[in-house]
């Protein structure tokens, strides 16, 4: 059976989903971005999770505590497990351009190419979360344009970072 609480607390646990998966591809992306030419890809690789366990731990806290908290009382057991499950698309989404730069590295590419395709791929997911946010949204049109846009937009920003650094370190 189906309370009221129940049906509201889905579609949220949905939206968090995705919002954690879209965030956390903005950080794997950044990651690549920033530390992809000083690392090894081994390096890299580990990096970027690191990265992102520690985010995720740290919004679960943050969140958790505003949420469930009251007076006098911490979230209970189920309500912090829950809240780490939702969420955990934050770290996976990582595992895809993490997959790509060893593979690149596996196949003889240098740690500047591996880490240049991982940020490709990261990008491609980003805009790929964007078109189906944008979708699940019910946007058609140029509204979903500019949603495929904006995630777009946010991937040149990461690009830009690291022909910035790569500038900056030459």
């Amino acid at each position: 059976m189906t309370t009221q609480s129940d049906q509201w607390d889905l579609p949220e646990a949905a939206r968090r989903r995705r919002a954690a998966g879209i965030y956390g591809t903005i950080v794997t992306a950044a990651v690549f971005a920033a530390a992809g030419d000083e690392l090894t890809s081994d390096q890299l690789a580990i990096s970027v999770f690191v990265t992102l366990l520690v985010y995720w731990l740290a919004e679960q806290y943050a969140y958790t505590l505003a949420r469930y908290a009251t007076p006098r009382h911490l979230p209970t057991s189920a309500q912090v497990h829950s809240s780490l499950a939702t969420t955990w698309p934050m770290v996976s989404s990582t595992f895809i351009p993490m997959a790509a730069l060893l593979v690149a590295d596996v196949l003889g590419a240098s740690t500047h190419v591996a880490s240049d395709i991982g940020l490709g791929v990261a990008i491609a997911l980003l805009v790929v979360h964007g078109w189906s946010a944008g979708r699940a949204a019910g946007l058609r049109g140029t509204r979903l344009v500019v949603v495929v846009l904006i995630a777009g937009a946010l991937g040149a920003i990461m690009v830009s970072l690291k022909a910035g650094l790569e500038l900056l370190g030459h």
